[in-house]
């Protein structure tokens, strides 16, 4: 007998079982718009009728990074799928965007479909903690691709808003409050670091606690107060991401003793004997999410969100025409 393409490493059939397998998850997250189930070529979902009058789609791309070697050591794939959601619609939502809906891709040497079943049974977790569809996805099986077991993880959100109520930044001036939203740990960043300090250390399975999705908790936020400026805190963290948010010619000032962060940064601290600015610059270090308010909307805001939200520090001015920065004080 000739040779054949399981026998070159790709199951067909496996493949099939895993759409199968997909559709009662996928179910869970359907929006009224989608027009379209998993299993065809292409997902289609139209702009909700009569919401918007110029509607403006937002796109943001992501993977979930060496924190699936955690998930390999620790043969725990029911958490990372969130992830993968969560590093996209949050960025979506910075924009004041809703997320529609969302697109995977999963590729590995050899399909396990039980495995593969539980990723994506945790990517369709996050797309429904942040309200949006899972369209649909790609499976990739490519042997002598990857390593025996291991996969990797991709996917993209698309979102909308309203043009005339994009947060963009620009109203915020000298004075307005930022408020910060508490992490859930490390989320999907830094990973490379945490696998490098853990060298010859037992693993902690907290480690793959799920990126915090924030998508609900801060849409709702801006129905009640006008929400100026939301940085996502990813690689680079509070420094590098908080001036991402704001006009140039201001600076952000951030007081490190208001707010409550996760032991797992200190113990990572220690552990490693990281600089103060090494931690900040790589890890979200308490905070997921930023919004500035102005200064009258501060108590209204806390109120709506929250434990689990601060007001950490204050927008001052900074050196005209000159980009922006973050300062973050002991």
């Amino acid at each position: 007998m000739g040779a054949s393409y399981k026998d070159a490493g790709v199951d067909i059939e496996a493949g099939d079982a895993l759409v199968e397998r997909i559709k009662p998850h996928a179910a869970k997250t359907r929006r009224p718009e989608l027009l379209s189930g998993v299993g065809g070529f292409g997902g289609l979902f139209a702009i909700p009728p009569g919401k918007y009058r110029e509607p403006v789609l937002v796109s943001g791309t992501d993977g979930v990074g060496t924190k699936l070697k955690l998930a390999f050591a620790l043969d725990r794939h029911d958490t990372v799928g969130i992830d993968l959601v969560a590093m996209s619609v949050n960025d979506v939502l910075t924009c004041g965007a809703e997320p529609l809906f969302f697109l995977d891709y999963f590729a590995t040497s050899k399909l396990d479909v039980d495995r593969a079943e539980k990723v994506i049974a945790g990517i369709a977790r996050g797309c429904e903690l942040a309200g949006c569809s899972l369209l649909g996805g790609e499976t990739a099986e490519l042997p002598g691709f990857y390593a025996p077991g291991d996969y990797e993880l991709a996917g993209f959100a698309v979102g909308i808003v309203e043009r005339s109520e994009i947060i963009d930044g620009k109203s915020i001036v000298p004075g307005d409050a930022i408020i910060g939203l508490a992490s859930s740990g490390i989320h999907s960043n830094g990973f490379s670091l945490v696998r490098k300090i853990y060298e010859g250390r037992p693993l902690d399975p907290t480690l793959l606690e799920p990126t915090r999705i924030y998508v609900k908790q801060v849409l709702a936020l801006n129905k009640q107060v006008k929400v100026k400026g939301l940085a996502h805190i990813t690689g680079s963290g509070l420094p590098g991401n908080v001036p991402r948010c704001l006009p140039d010619g201001t600076r952000a000032r951030l007081f490190e003793r208001s707010w409550q962060r996760p032991d797992v940064f200190d113990r990572l601290q220690a552990w490693g004997q990281v600089e103060r600015a090494e931690m900040f610059s790589t890890f979200n270090m308490g905070l997921g999410m930023i919004a500035v308010v102005s200064r009258s909307d501060v108590s209204a805001a806390l109120k709506h969100l929250g434990e689990g939200a601060w007001e950490v520090g204050v927008i001052e001015a900074g050196t005209p025409g000159q980009e922006a920065e973050a300062i973050i004080e002991p």
